[in-house]
């Protein structure tokens, strides 16, 4: 495969991967029931609504899941494993880019929620004055993915240790996918 080829792909990759995240984070503030008033938000939801709008039409939600952003997120990992496969030297059945979407897919959001904790332990080190608005939003998504570590690992000395405890079970998971 020649670097003309090689390029193309990074760019259409780094491009589609970053679309899934807006749209896995867009599904994860919903989850957690964030403010969509922050400006992370309002970005978020200008960025994925031209897409999401028009499938909300057709596929409706179930119960409070947004069926239409997972079915957005699942088609364009798929599209983005198809495309890389295509551009290699060994394509890939359909199996295989399926089952390699969704692992890419579980892999992206365990590595959305790793650096998500890396970033609130940074920022309850030195951002507790600070009043940008991203950070009560790293807070909001964190806490469902700390809240069970925390029941479990009780503060000692006043350090909260279950943000090394989450780290350390995501990155085994990780592992376990082959990341």
């Amino acid at each position: 495969m020649g670097s003309g080829t090689n390029a193309f792909s990074y760019l259409v990759g780094t491009l589609i991967d970053l679309y899934i995240t807006a749209v896995l984070l867009r599904l994860l503030l919903q989850w957690v029931r964030a403010d969509f008033y922050n400006p992370v938000c309002q970005f978020l939801v200008k960025v994925t609504n031209p897409v999401i709008v028009p499938l909300r039409r057709v596929i409706p939600s179930i119960k409070k899941l947004d069926t239409a952003s997972v079915l957005l997120v699942l088609v364009l990992e798929f599209f983005s494993v198809w495309i890389a496969s295509q551009l290699s030297s060994s394509p890939m059945s359909f199996e295989q880019i399926a089952v390699f979407g969704v692992i890419k897919l579980i892999a992206t959001l365990l590595l959305t929620y790793f650096f998500l904790i890396i970033a609130s332990v940074i920022l309850s080190w030195v951002g507790g004055h600070m009043r940008h608005p991203v950070i009560p939003l790293v807070y909001q998504l964190t806490e469902p993915v700390m809240r069970p570590f925390r029941k479990v690992i009780p503060p000692i000395a006043g350090i909260d240790l279950s943000p090394l405890f989450a780290l350390i079970a995501i990155r085994f998971l990780l592992l376990l996918l082959g990341w």
